[in-house]
């Protein structure tokens, strides 16, 4: 029998932790491989924030040129091409993507292998893992294989070209009309995207709120929002089934006034399944839970020694920034103090128009705890910079520690939101009270300053 090729780390997938982890450990000694099945970046680069965020510029750059009345600017009329909105979020990815292969391929430590790769069970020196057609051996796996679209069990949606988070990119021409199934951030941004490029667009949810994880006041306003744009919701509503007609599909709907909806396309998102029923699992014990996301500890391990696990296929929160910050809490684990653990901060974001930044708990859950709190609000409309720029939507709402003036979340629903709300974070992170930021010097005039209004109410 040939001899094994062996690593002393294995990293089963080039999503945000992959290929990071991997030239870090390479810098420090460590002989590392890379396995990437199909293309380097995970969702991140290739069909998730990069191109969706290109394309949403497309629609708010739409979206303002129909107000320009609202500017003084006369302009006649707005003329979507859709074909090339989605040419520039292609090319917007590719360029991320190129760049993470040039930097992938210019050495052999880390080595790239391209292929599927599976646990085979333990071996003397570790873990066999099969990569393609070649079996390796490797001291340390590390899974980072990410997540796919939920496909829900509605009849007939297979029967249908349904579009998804995967595959939305390969759309060349602008859907007449469009369900979406799912009010959580992927249908949310989605559909605004749609309706700006000129689309009919209604939003299906099962239960009885958009963005359900917020306070109510919340995904209220988020609601009303995206309502004067002309989106149509169904609210604790289901689809019971989904039939194919000459021109599109109609859903046959549960709980809604409009018992049937008509639209050209459907876009899925109901959430996202992870990438680890393929991975060989069984063969060392790794255990999963009632999903399939794999269990991990506050350092990252699996419940197996030796094999780790990163990004959205462990259990835990499911964000590309978290799943960057994995590779520094691996690289501790595997090459450092093991000092760093998942003991952290997690904000996040929902990049509708106005956005929604958050950080912490929501109001709602800090009254439930029962300790005391205080909480600050502040109207966007009352912001110099927000008036100046007409973009007065949305407010803010921090929540702090009553007695020790530390801030315990906060929910920014305005422009520019995902950017504001890191005040809030650094505050956070620096454990200091509201105070230094409610006395700080604010440049005027600025939204940051909205930031600090919410704040001193409370300070």
């Amino acid at each position: 029998m040939p001899e094994l090729r062996g690593f002393d780390v294995l990293i089963i997938g080039g999503g945000q932790a992959g290929p990071s982890l991997a030239d870090a450990l390479a810098r420090v000694g460590r002989r590392v491989a890379l396995v990437e099945r199909r293309h380097l970046g995970g969702s991140c680069v290739n069909f998730g924030c990069t191109p969706t965020k290109a394309a949403i510029a497309s629609a708010r750059v739409a979206h303002l040129a129909r107000r320009g009345a609202e500017f003084g600017l006369n302009i006649p009329q707005v003329e979507v091409d859709f074909a090339a909105v989605m040419r520039r979020a292609r090319a917007v990815a590719l360029k991320s993507r190129a760049g993470l292969d040039a930097w992938m391929t210019s050495a052999d430590n880390p080595l790239l292998l391209r292929g599927h790769a599976r646990l085979e069970g333990r071996a003397e020196s570790g873990f066999r893992v099969r990569v393609g057609d070649e079996s390796v051996v490797a001291a340390d796996v590390v899974l980072d294989t990410g997540t796919r679209t939920v496909v829900p069990p509605i009849d007939g949606l297979q029967t249908v070209a349904f579009i998804h988070a995967g595959n939305w990119l390969d759309l060349q021409a602008l859907p007449e009309s469009i369900a979406v199934l799912g009010g959580g951030a992927i249908g949310l941004e989605m559909a605004q995207f749609y309706r700006r490029m000129g689309s009919r667009v209604a939003v299906v949810e099962a239960v009885a709120r958009i963005a359900a994880r917020e306070d109510p006041e919340v995904s209220d306003a988020l609601q009303g929002f995206l309502a004067t744009e002309g989106i149509e919701f169904h609210l604790g509503t289901t689809v019971e089934r989904i039939e194919a007609r000459e021109n599109g599909v109609t859903l046959r709907l549960r709980g809604s006034a409009s018992p049937m909806l008509s639209v050209s396309h459907v876009f899925v998102a109901t959430g996202r399944k992870p990438n680890s029923d393929d991975l060989g699992l069984d063969t060392v014990g790794v255990a999963v839970d009632a999903h399939g996301f794999i269990q991990v500890d506050p350092r990252l391990g699996t419940t197996v020694r030796g094999i780790w696990a990163a990004g959205d296929v462990r259990v835990g929160p499911q964000f590309t920034h978290t799943a960057w910050d994995d590779y520094r809490i691996l690289l501790s684990q595997l090459a450092g103090d093991r000092q760093r653990t998942t003991e952290r901060i997690v904000p996040y974001a929902i990049f509708t128009d106005p956005e929604l930044g958050r950080v912490g708990v929501t109001e709602t859950e800090a009254r439930r705890s029962g300790r005391p709190i205080k909480v600050g609000r502040f109207d966007m409309a009352r912001n110099g910079k927000a008036a100046e720029i007409g973009e007065t939507k949305g407010f803010i709402k921090v929540i702090a520690d009553a007695d020790s003036n530390r801030i315990l979340g906060a929910a920014v629903l305005a422009v520019d939101a995902a950017e504001l709300v890191h005040g809030y974070i650094d505050l956070m992170n620096a454990d200091a009270p509201a105070t230094a930021m409610a006395d700080a010097i604010h440049i005027h005039p600025t939204l940051m300053e909205a930031v600090q209004s919410a704040v001193a109410a409370i300070a």
